[in-house]
């Protein structure tokens, strides 16, 4: 019996997604990523401001699929898909497909500016969590042991640039880290000389959200100490600092969490992109003229049945791996599908320690209730039960001790010169 080539292109929720769901035997399944591990995104804010572990919300992927045989685990990088003779290029050798699953995921768009980068650390891999961590501690070592104030202040001066979740949290957990748990360990630091600004270019922040839970989010943030500056558009962002019109901000801590652009492998497909790169798919999620090419999670435009954007966040990703893998198991041909419909279990952001935001269809949540609902449902979206208990039991310990436990040093900073 001929089996069926599918090739999954990312690690993400959507890749492990259609291929926990990709289970007859006449399948074989090769699933590629340039890393070996699978990523809860949502808490890698969590790893960068030393609250989790890298291991507390990554898993491998081959342990993920140990017990299924039909599936094959390839650590590369996909340079680009030849979608006319069905392969994907990597970087050593070819791969064919009778069925290709697109998930590569997406990186922080620096609007053109991408020298900023230098600068300005985005965060969407472990890598770059484990960085900011390390220059956020190493800020406040530097801080403690310089005698002039105004030294001091570039060390302790935190800007957040994007007032979306991933902002919003980062923000909440450095000021966190900054007037509650890290100064009670150093002797010669002031909380109040710590300053933590969020940047959000539009009119408010979590735009997303309704105004009321915007304005919510604000107030929170800024009684934690968090300033938010609204209009703010960066006009540059340097060594010394960030520049906003005519003020300037100094600092040696700036966090990008501002825009985000799609895979550059998608310009490969030759389809139509939208302005920061996703392919315009199908109400099927495939290409245009290829209905065995699929693109889903948030390398896909495409829009609900009131014509609004689906927004590039896990639960959207999670559902479309799983449509998708039933489309392939079943063989269905394209104008037998059923248009992707997803299915809207809600947004939430938390902001600090029993402060979170919640939309759920028609209804809104604030402060503990909020925070207890994105608390649980994080915690159920985990991968295994190792890190689901692992990760609990630290939240348990910070909510009682406000103290976080990963605040290690383990890298030596480059030499100048």
């Amino acid at each position: 019996m001929h089996k069926k080539k599918v090739v999954i292109v990312g690690g993400g929720f959507g890749g492990v997604l259609a291929a926990k769901n990709l289970k007859k035997e006449n399948l074989e399944i090769i699933l590629v990523d340039k890393t070996n591990h699978h990523l809860f995104q949502p808490l890698l804010y969590q790893v960068a401001t030393a609250a989790l572990s890298p291991g507390d919300i990554a898993v491998p992927i081959r342990s993920i699929f140990s017990g299924r045989y039909n599936i094959e685990i390839i650590m590369s990088e996909v340079l680009s898909v030849n979608k006319e003779e069905s392969y994907i290029q990597l970087t050593d050798r070819k791969i064919y497909f009778d069925y290709l699953i697109l998930s590569p995921g997406s990186s922080h768009s620096y609007f053109g500016k991408n020298e900023w980068e230098n600068y300005a650390p985005g965060l969407k891999t472990l890598d770059d969590a484990l960085s900011i961590r390390e220059k956020i501690l190493r800020s406040f070592e530097e801080a403690e042991i310089l005698v002039s104030k105004n030294l001091r202040e570039r060390y302790l001066t935190f800007v957040v640039v994007g007032g979306g979740p991933t902002g919003v949290e980062m923000a909440g957990a450095i000021v966190e880290i900054a007037k509650q748990t890290m100064l009670k360990d150093f002797r010669n630091l002031d909380p109040k000389e710590t300053k933590v600004y969020l940047l959000e270019a539009g009119q408010r922040i979590l735009p997303a959200y309704s105004e009321n839970l915007s304005s919510i989010a604000q107030k929170d943030l800024e009684n934690m100490g968090v300033k938010v500056l609204l209009n703010a558009r960066v006009t540059n962002v340097s060594e010394d600092g960030v520049s906003i019109a005519d003020e300037f901000i100094q600092t040696k801590n700036i966090i990008w969490a501002a825009g985000n652009e799609a895979s550059p492998l998608l310009k490969s497909l030759n389809v139509t992109l939208d302005r920061i790169g996703r392919v315009i798919v199908e109400k099927d999620l495939s290409i245009k003229d290829y209905p065995n090419i699929f693109v889903i999670g948030d390398a896909a435009n495409i829009t609900n049945e009131n014509g609004e954007l689906l927004p590039g966040i896990a639960p959207v990703a999670m559902q479309q791996g799983k449509y998708v893998a039933e489309l392939i198991e079943n063989e269905m041909l394209q104008g037998t599908r059923k248009p992707f419909k997803y299915f809207d279990k809600g947004i939430m952001a938390t902001i600090g320690k029993k402060k979170a935001v919640a939309k759920i269809r028609k209804f809104e949540f604030s402060q503990t209730l909020a925070w207890f609902l994105w608390s649980f449902v994080h915690i159920f979206f985990l991968i295994t039960f190792r890190n689901r208990f692992r990760v609990m039991a630290e939240w348990i310990w910070y909510y009682f001790t406000s103290r976080r436990g990963v605040r290690l040093i383990t890298s030596h900073p480059q030499k100048k010169g």
